[in-house]
């Protein structure tokens, strides 16, 4: 099992010869950004193969123990130890399954209310809570990019752009729409209420992505920072939204002190979306070509949060389900992402 299928040690060995030899070209250190990111994947990838060779020498040992096994103490031993490789080999097969171009990439991820008013400006900022404190177990690195309070509480959105390896292999699982059901504490009659929010990812892409921008689709708007900006921040009109007409996307930015900041930061987010909107593209010519295109449209429902009259979140892609809703809102979704990414392996 570990030396097939995800377990495949020579194709990544031969990664990192490609890499090793790319390090050894004359202006390799010339540029300065993309060398680094060489020098992070061929890390990554070095780990990968060193945790791999060590579950193969266990196997291997475990098959010797095995083959020699003549008492109880001894199978003790054996039982113990496929335990603890089994959990290890699940976790590496959990790591090898985001396996995807851009799976290594930092990514942006943004939440939006739904329709709703105050219900669905709190869902939101319940999503929002869930994923910062699921970056703070992973060890990933957040930064707010643009937040906008609701009228009276939760917020209307809010972008964060995620720093840690195979970050948008991970959040990328999440896009889509998450429902929330729950007896309302802003309703005086204490009713049962159905509130929506959107989850959007984005991989982050080098900054020579080729996508080309024409100013004359650009609507450009300036207005004063809110929310997490600081105060420096939000007493000027810094913030900036990019409109692009032709696709009607809309992104914001605001954490920078300065405009012209905000406006180089919003334009990157444009053009990551734009570049994943032609990678979109291409992959749907090429499923209506296999004759197996499906429904992925913004608005599918992927996941419900039921808080009353019982207790479940259920994902309706993979039927995964727990009881646990207070666990998974504190953050712990990762079961949630793993059944997604096997079930996406087992389409391919």
């Amino acid at each position: 099992m570990i030396c097939g299928g995800y377990f495949d040690i020579d194709s990544k060995k031969n990664k990192i010869e490609v890499l090793e030899a790319k390090m050894l070209e004359p202006n390799f250190w010339d540029d300065s950004k993309e060398s680094g990111k060489v020098i992070e994947n061929l890390n990554s990838l070095k780990s990968v193969v060193k945790d791999l060779d060590l579950l193969v020498n266990r196997v291997n040992e475990l098959k010797e123990l095995i083959s020699g096994a003549v008492d109880d103490e001894t199978h003790m031993l054996i039982e113990e130890e496929v335990i603890l490789l089994r959990d290890d080999v699940e976790k590496m097969e959990l790591l090898l399954l985001l396996d995807g171009e851009y799976d290594g990439n930092n990514c942006i991820l943004e939440v939006h209310s739904g329709a709703g008013g105050t219900e669905a400006c709190d869902w939101a900022l319940m999503l929002y809570r869930m994923y910062t404190r699921w970056c703070d177990k992973k060890g990933y690195k957040y930064t707010v990019i643009d937040y906008q309070d609701g009228d009276e509480v939760g917020i209307k959105s809010a972008s964060l752009l995620v720093n840690g390896i195979n970050a948008y292999g991970y959040l990328k699982c999440e896009k889509g729409i998450h429902r929330l059901v729950r007896l309302s504490p802003f309703d005086a009659n204490n009713k049962r209420h159905t509130s929506f929010a959107s989850v959007d990812v984005t991989p982050e892409f080098d900054d020579n992505a080729s996508v080309e921008i024409n100013e004359k689709d650009l609507k450009i708007d300036v207005y004063r920072s809110s929310g997490c900006g600081g105060q420096g921040v939000n007493t000027t009109d810094s913030a900036v939204r990019i409109t692009h007409l032709p696709t009607k996307i809309v992104v914001t930015c605001q954490n920078e002190r300065s405009q012209i900041q905000n406006k180089e930061q919003a334009m990157k987010m444009l053009r990551n979306k734009l570049m994943l909107l032609e990678i979109e593209k291409k992959n749907n010519e090429l499923n209506q070509i296999r004759g197996e295109l499906k429904n992925i449209e913004f608005g599918s429902q992927i996941r419900s949060y039921v808080m009353h009259p019982y207790s479940m979140v259920k994902d309706h892609r993979t039927s995964y389900e727990t009881s646990n809703v207070q666990k998974v809102l504190d953050g712990e979704i990762d079961l949630f992402i793993e059944k997604k990414l096997k079930e996406d392996r087992n389409e391919k």
